[in-house]
């Protein structure tokens, strides 16, 4: 974040609310644009408060993302900006790319996207001429059923500017939530153990087969149907359990610190699902929506009352010390699932107070940094001892000596090559039509967090922002007849809430802006689980929806 802030001499942000959702980068983004003179271009279909300070703001079409960057770089290679250089040493794939890009002219590009022709070249030749430039984006980009697409444009996009692997350059995702990034790091994926190990990689799974004591491949050990071993297929993510809960794929759930009822689409489908459920525990710091669900409630402890390490958005490691005594009958998180596997490994009441059990040998979070620094490569030269000297280190850290890693692909891409992908502009799932003639995007406010479990108990939170509001362009407002203090009745194909109506002009004619805050008017009660088929992340950026004065 200090390179892109101190060195960047162009800001490219697409997808990120970055002064409401990570208000300490977005500061400084803003400074950069103040006190250097950095170019800032925001593409969002949203007024955000960051476009005040934006030479340029593309106002796209929700779930135009591509069609945009395509245009842009089509705009790029006919001023001849490309960097020729860069693209013959560094990249391949090129001449099938082209062959994509040259059919997204400006004028097709305009007609696509709701820009006008004069922005996108005005942008383009900011993305051509000025260097470095960094792009930044975060969820307005994967939220999509082209999510993972619209993140290899981007990467197409640097890779053609020369952007990558330089000071002030690079594609830099501002993870959705904290700590994101580290539980991802350490296999909180369903294809990968630590470090992006593949699951189905034999020879990975040798080595945490060694390491844990288990077989290399899942077995059947006693006429229970026990199955013992590592698994050699990819599992399933948060979108696939819930239907499966349905059809029988998935009987039991074990939640830790999730909130589906309020973050997952299709509210309305996640209730009948979970009601389907044989067994779900729920390990949290409060009861939540989902905790009405939950046969058996585990508390869990918050970040003041833990010890251990956050990984950040931009893949530093950081110390979280307790600040204070577990409250009530909270224990630490490690702890409660340790226990959990000494009891299924068969330890009985006495055995587990006398751990430690069966290999499961933790002490603290510094024992389970050890094994991390064994098993994961990125993180091998990680330890306590140098992050409580203060030591700033950015994965990968392959050894005790090494200062870790700013930049990552100064010298080469993880894959040798970095490969141009050939991108073309898919449509949303679901388009406004006469029925449902809105489009409604979703996402979160400066004053709340997410499900809004923590938030909503602050009062001075709640007396900023205490109810779910709706944002409307004034013209359709008046269509509608709003007035003020006026509610709406927004309705999908899935669900119907209600909610006060705030018009203003942060959202363009016929989009409507909602959040997920609130149980009584979550936005997710009208989203659908459309999902991107590699990431399976729902498209929640783009609803159809009605809208009416209530």
């Amino acid at each position: 974040m200090d390179d892109v802030a101190a060195k960047a001499q162009a800001l490219f942000v697409i997808g990120s609310n970055t002064t409401e959702q990570h208000p300490v980068f977005g500061a400084m983004l803003r400074q950069a644009v103040i006190q250097r003179g950095a170019k800032l271009i925001v593409a969002d279909p949203r007024r955000i408060d960051l476009t005040e300070f934006a030479t340029l703001h593309l106002r796209q079409r929700p779930g135009t993302d591509i069609a945009l960057l395509n245009g842009l770089m089509y705009l790029i290679l006919e001023n001849g900006w490309e960097d020729k250089a860069f693209i013959a040493e560094r990249c391949e794939g090129y001449e099938e790319f082209l062959e994509t890009v040259k059919q997204y002219p400006p004028e097709k590009v305009s007609e696509i996207t709701g820009i006008p022709v004069a922005k996108l070249q005005q942008a383009a030749e900011i993305m051509g001429t000025v260097k470095p430039m960094a792009v930044m984006w975060a969820m307005g980009i994967t939220q999509h059923i082209v999510g993972v697409r619209n993140v290899m444009t981007l990467a197409n996009l640097q890779m053609l500017t020369g952007n990558m692997g330089k000071p002030g350059g690079g594609v830099n995702p501002l993870r959705g939530q904290n700590n994101v990034q580290g539980a991802c790091d350490m296999g909180g994926l369903p294809n990968v153990y630590t470090a992006y190990q593949p699951v189905i990689n034999e020879e990975v799974r040798k080595k945490f087969a060694a390491a844990w004591g288990v077989s290399e491949a899942p077995r059947l050990v006693d006429d229970n149907h026990t199955i013992h071993g590592l698994a050699d297929k990819v599992g399933l993510t948060v979108t696939e359990m819930m239907p499966g809960l349905l059809d029988g794929r998935t009987h039991a759930l074990y939640i830790l610190a999730e909130d589906p009822i309020m973050s997952d689409p299709d509210t309305k489908h996640i209730r009948h699902c979970l009601e389907a459920a044989d067994f779900i525990v729920l390990q949290e710091i409060f009861p939540t929506e989902t905790s009405h669900y939950a046969d058996v409630l585990l508390p869990g402890v918050t970040f003041a009352e833990k010890d251990g390490t956050f990984t950040n958005t931009e893949r530093r490691v950081q110390l979280v010390r307790q600040a204070i005594p577990p409250l009530g009958e909270a224990r630490q998180d490690w702890e409660i699932i340790a226990e959990i596997a000494w009891r299924i490994l068969g330890a009985d009441a006495a055995s587990v107070e006398h751990g430690p059990w069966a290999g499961w040998d933790y002490h603290s979070p510094s024992d389970i940094l050890t094994e991390i620094n064994a098993l994961t490569p990125s993180y091998a030269g990680i330890n306590y001892e140098r992050l409580e000297r203060g030591e700033r280190l950015q994965w990968p850290v392959p050894n005790a000596e090494h200062p870790g890693t700013p930049i990552l692909h100064t010298k080469g891409f993880a894959r040798g090559k970095g490969k141009f992908m050939p991108i073309d502009h898919i449509p949303p799932a679901e388009r406004p039509d006469d029925d449902y003639p809105f489009v409604m995007s979703t996402g979160r406010v400066l004053y709340h967090w997410h499900g809004g479990e923590m938030t909503r108990r602050a009062e001075s939170l709640m007396s900023l922002y205490g109810q779910a509001l709706v944002e409307v362009n004034p013209s359709d407002a008046e269509k509608l007849h709003l007035v003020a203090e006026s509610f709406v009745r927004v309705e999908s194909r899935r669900g119907v809430i209600e909610a006060k109506a705030w018009v203003t002009e942060r959202v363009p004619p016929g989009m409507v802006y909602a959040n997920f805050h609130f149980p009584a008017a979550s936005a997710n009660e009208l989203t659908q689980a459309a999902l991107d088929p590699v990431s399976k992340i729902p498209e929640y950026k783009v609803t159809a929806v009605k809208v009416e004065l209530v």
